[in-house]
């Protein structure tokens, strides 16, 4: 099975393209997004030289399951899937900003209070916490949304005084926020699991905010194994955690975080295969059903463009 690492689609109506680092989005008419799944994986915002078989399937099947799921919370952008590795939904005019929540002490967050950072994007955090602690309640710490580069921390008070968000928005983009991380935590507990922090996109479309792009998945989400949490916090241990971390670890332990002078290590086909086979780990554990892989008798690209047409021929 080949890795899907490009697409350059023309479908019906198409209007635009665009080319994320692992997502191609097509714009149908000005009225539709056909997003695609492709296999690339990134880390430290630099797209890693080899495709991951499976890990588009996986990454678009779990948001596609988190946003049926949340339907009844807050509008979304999805319409349909029509391929594995595809989702066709509404076109939305994005917010500049994401909306990340934090229900635990970990990662840039836990790096920056260690440093003595007592408060995180207008959040005061108290004093004493540990790594991995739970917050008393989740806090959001939004970013902006950088088209090149790293994005940056931002208060809610800079958001509105920036117009980046209207005031109203924020209050909406805020309340669905917790409201989506809540529901994500049950379904993560059921699956004994702990969903330890995500971030929600959002846009505008007919002057109404919907949740846009993937939810609740291993490339946005961080989440950690439920047993043996208690234990391993007590003891000072670092969590079993449900991830795309480990890929990063890996390039940490061979000498690569894009920093200047830093040399992409080779990935090997067995590293590749490993990381294939962890996506699929991951969706059997956060969807809780055994995973499918796409039948693709032709190419994938094949496969997709004429599903995708398809589906746009069968709305007409």
């Amino acid at each position: 099975m080949k890795a899907l690492t490009r697409t350059d689609f023309n479908f019906p109506g198409q209007r635009s393209v665009y080319h994320g680092k692992v997502r191609d989005v097509y714009d149908i008419n000005d009225d539709l997004m056909v997003m695609v799944a492709s296999d690339r994986i990134s880390a430290f915002d630099v797209v890693l030289p080899k495709g991951i078989p499976f890990k588009g399937q996986v990454l678009n099947q779990i948001a596609a399951a988190f946003l049926d799921a949340t339907a009844d919370i807050v509008p979304n952008w999805k319409l349909a899937t029509p391929d594995p590795m595809v989702t066709v939904g509404l076109k939305a005019e994005g917010f500049r900003v994401e909306m990340i929540i934090r229900g635990y002490l970990t990662g840039s967050a836990w790096r920056e209070y260690k440093n003595g950072c007592r408060e995180l994007c207008g959040v005061k955090l108290p004093d004493g916490m540990r790594e991995n602690e739970r917050f008393p309640e989740p806090i959001i710490t939004p970013t902006t949304k950088a088209d090149e580069g790293h994005d940056e921390n931002i208060s809610k008070e800079e958001i509105i005084a920036q117009g980046l968000v209207s005031a109203e928005d924020y209050e909406v983009m805020e309340g669905y926020t917790k409201a989506l991380f809540q529901r994500g935590t049950e379904i993560a507990a059921k699956k004994g699991l702990i969903l330890v922090d995500t971030k929600y996109e959002f846009g505008k479309r007919d002057g109404k905010v919907i949740l846009i792009d993937e939810i609740h998945t291993p490339d946005s989400s961080r989440y950690f194994y439920a047993e043996g949490y208690e234990e391993k916090f007590a003891n000072g241990e670092p969590q079993r955690q449900l991830s795309k971390e480990f890929v990063r670890q890996w390039l940490i332990d061979h000498n690569f975080m894009n920093r200047p002078g830093d040399v992409m290590p080779e990935l090997t086909d067995a590293f590749v295969e490993s990381i294939s086979d962890r996506y699929i780990e991951l969706y059997e554990h956060i969807v809780g059903e055994k995973f499918e892989k796409a039948e693709s008798k032709a190419d994938v690209a094949a496969r997709i463009e004429k599903n995708v047409n398809n589906w746009l021929a069968a709305q007409k």
